[in-house]
């Protein structure tokens, strides 16, 4: 069967977190959002301008942001320690590791996507190898501060 490739655009989505195979789903068939752990904020960066800028100037990040496509990131210049998790085609978490400022992180085979939120997050969201992440479109937000910089 063809897979379908999916158009990557920048821009803003919500993140839902489902429970994999070999993860502990809890009651239930295991394919549903886990209702544990809330929508996540994502920011969308598909261009190599949004993924050359990603998190670098910023003082933290609320939700998480995705690299597409990537298969390693670094945390050259950055303020903050991120958790950092490889994601196969199908959304599929492969690897998770927290990274400290400066440092390079390796490529990771069949690695197509790399989602980034702050240090402590993931555990959070219960997020490990083997959990399924899905995309919804983002809800209309009113109109605020941007993404934290520093100035």
């Amino acid at each position: 069967m063809a897979r379908r490739r999916r158009k990557w655009t920048d821009g803003e989505a919500e993140l839902r977190i489902t429970p994999g195979p070999g993860t502990d789903p809890g009651p239930g068939p295991g394919k549903e959002p886990d209702p544990a752990t809330p929508p996540v904020r994502l920011e969308i960066a598909a261009s190599y301008r949004a993924r050359t800028r990603g998190l670098l100037g910023r003082t933290g990040i609320e939700g998480a942001m995705l690299l597409t496509p990537a298969t390693s990131v670094h945390t050259f210049r950055m303020r903050f320690p991120i958790d950092v998790a490889h994601l196969d085609r199908d959304l599929r978490v492969l690897a998770v590791r927290t990274m400290p400022p400066n440092r390079l992180g390796l490529p990771r085979l069949r690695s197509r996507h790399v989602l980034e939120a702050e240090a402590g997050s993931f555990a959070a969201w219960n997020l490990r190898p083997g959990t399924v992440l899905t995309l919804a479109p983002a809800p209309s937000r009113p109109a605020g501060p941007g993404p934290r910089t520093a100035r």
